[in-house]
């Protein structure tokens, strides 16, 4: 078993910030001579049904908790799911229904053990006991805490200024969550850094109920295939857990080399050494990235899917993109021409390759739309009369056979 000090060291790679290390310290070095686990809290309300390799950032950390012997509590916020966590918004957050959190929180089940061990994983949900406070409970949790410190939350001030406003069901975000923290008596509180202000409240209202305060881990957030943005499905810059490996693994040498040694250094276990290696080897002119990349995409592939899985993969992607053949499977679309040419754009929302007939044409527009591997970039483009059937390609990674009829 690792030393107390050992074992920060290793919960410090992939963190951005631990509050307090001298208390974290304490916490492991009291765990490591009682032989009794930390608490290990991280809390995931369930807005979307899919988590995606951002999310697997965390994740990869609780894992961490558990190679070290701690209790790790996937805690899903299905209560302060209904309230919405204001973090990151210029505007109110619309409220799910029960039946849509209900519907998400299912999802996460199987997703999250793609990383966590199921057996040392303890599932809960807060409504558990956020959902049995009385009233009188409630306005004891308000009372603990501040309007001012509350209103020091960058986003509330940034709206209160612009004249936005900030609902009173806001401000009990993150004193819901800090109330899980007391109910749990966590010992460690973990999330991105966007959830400073989250976790920080947490700390104030475990002592405010007599206990000793959470220690905070941040994990930063990571940047989307585009680079720039945070990974996230409204953006499309996301990789999904439980996409296909094949998408997984093309989207991973899709991402710029500049964010290569990034991914490695959040979403894998290979040593820094080897890591500094690489990086020496890309600039030396030893290795090359698109080598390592895709290293990096059987890596995660294996990690979410197996190494089976991985390997198929490895060869769509070279059968596919480094050959220029088509996969040897693929949806399969029957489409009814009716009585004049059939419309490209209709094809391509039919097959599933576009979600509307705005997006089909901004797609063919755009280039990233070829049929039997000729380009097409007219948004009026039909198929030609001659055809009966055909591979349509969208983009990198979607391709449809088409046979009309």
């Amino acid at each position: 078993m690792k030393s107390p000090q050992e074992q920060l060291e290793y919960l410090r790679r992939g963190s951005v910030e631990i509050i307090t290390e001298e208390e974290a310290l304490r916490k492991l070095e009291r765990s490591f001579h009682t032989k009794t686990p930390l608490t290990v809290k991280v809390g995931f309300d369930p807005t979307a049904p899919d988590l995606h390799l951002g999310h697997a950032v965390l994740l990869r950390k609780m894992k961490h908790f558990q190679d070290l012997g701690h209790r790790v509590i996937f805690l899903v916020g299905d209560f302060t799911g209904l309230i919405g966590d204001p973090t990151g918004r210029s505007r109110t957050r619309p409220a799910l229904t029960p039946k849509q959190i209900a519907a998400n929180a299912e999802t996460y089940k199987s997703q999250v053990f793609k990383i966590l061990d199921p057996e040392k994983t303890v599932l809960d949900f807060n409504s558990r006991w956020l959902g049995a406070i009385a009233s009188a409970d409630w306005v004891r949790l308000c009372s603990r805490y501040t309007v001012a410190r509350m209103l020091e939350r960058d986003e509330f001030a940034k709206r209160m200024k612009a004249g936005q406003p900030v609902g009173i069901h806001e401000l009990l975000y993150p004193l819901s969550q800090a109330y899980d923290s007391v109910f749990l008596k966590a010992d460690f509180e973990l999330g991105g850094t966007d959830q400073k202000f989250n976790l920080l409240v947490g700390r104030d209202i475990m002592r405010e109920y007599g206990l000793e305060p959470q220690v905070i881990l941040t994990t930063p957030l990571l940047e989307g295939t585009d680079g720039v943005e945070k990974m996230s499905k409204s953006l499309g810059n996301y990789i999904g857990v439980t996409e296909p490996p094949e998408d997984i693994y093309g989207k991973i040498m899709s991402i710029s080399d500049s964010l290569l040694f990034r991914y490695y250094e959040l979403l894998t276990q290979v040593p820094e050494a080897e890591i500094d290696r690489m990086k020496k080897g890309i600039e030396s002119g030893e290795l090359h990235p698109m080598k390592v990349k895709a290293q990096l995409a059987f890596r995660l592939v294996e990690d979410l899917h197996g190494v089976e899985a991985a390997r198929g993969a490895e060869e769509h992607f070279a059968r596919v993109h480094q050959r220029g053949e088509v996969p040897e499977e693929m949806p399969e679309l029957l489409f009814h021409r009716g009585n004049g040419p059939a419309s490209l754009v209709d094809v391509l929302v039919k097959a599933g390759l576009s979600t509307s007939k705005t997006e089909a044409r901004r797609l063919v527009k755009s280039g990233a739309v070829t049929l039997d591997g000729k380009k097409i970039t007219e948004a009026t483009a039909t198929v030609p009369s001659e055809l009966s059937e055909f591979v349509l390609r969208c983009g990198k990674l979607h391709f449809c056979h088409v046979k009309l009829v």
